[in-house]
């Protein structure tokens, strides 16, 4: 993704990732919310994704969530979208629905207006692997690209230090 949102530090991590699933026969599905599809594009960046990525699902609307996400709905009328229980419900989803080994997903606010109460930055990552999801909450710091390239970089990098966990 050279002009794209994602840097040098995301191409490196996608590289890495695709090979660990590979090796390991393990696969992995992307939902994505604030970062629209660019978590996707990084790791289907990289020759020989196609051996370990099931593909992905940009769930930008709230009602898309629940519907092919499996987001609980009262959940998310409670709360709204950018939620940390929510990242981890669209990981777990994407990865139910995909039939993928691990489920990756990102919501939040990009900026630049608030949104849902939630000031720009706010940031929901969760990696959910053999029905065990990590979430992890942030205050991305910069503008709405910054936000978003933040953002595929901290996902990636949970995903790598799940993965190395589990594949050593």
């Amino acid at each position: 993704m050279a002009d794209g949102v994602a840097g040098p530090e995301a191409r490196e991590l996608a590289a890495e990732i695709i090979g660990l699933l590979t090796r390991s026969g393990q696969t992995v599905a992307t939902a994505e919310s604030l970062t629209g599809g660019l978590v996707a594009a990084a790791l289907t960046d990289v020759p020989g994704a196609s051996n370990a990525f099931r593909g992905g699902i940009i769930a930008y609307a709230t009602e898309l969530k629940a519907g092919l996400l499996d987001v609980d709905g009262h959940m998310l009328d409670l709360h709204g979208p950018v939620y940390a229980p929510v990242a981890a419900a669209m990981a777990a989803g994407v990865r139910t629905r995909l039939g993928a080994t691990v489920g990756v997903a990102t919501t939040g606010v990009a900026g630049p207006d608030p949104q849902d109460g939630q000031p720009p930055g706010t940031v929901h990552i969760a990696v959910s692997l053999d029905d065990d999801t990590v979430v992890r909450t942030m205050a991305v710091p910069g503008n709405r690209d910054e936000v978003r390239r933040l953002t595929v970089e901290r996902v990636l990098g949970l995903l790598l230090g799940r993965l190395r966990e589990e594949c050593p």
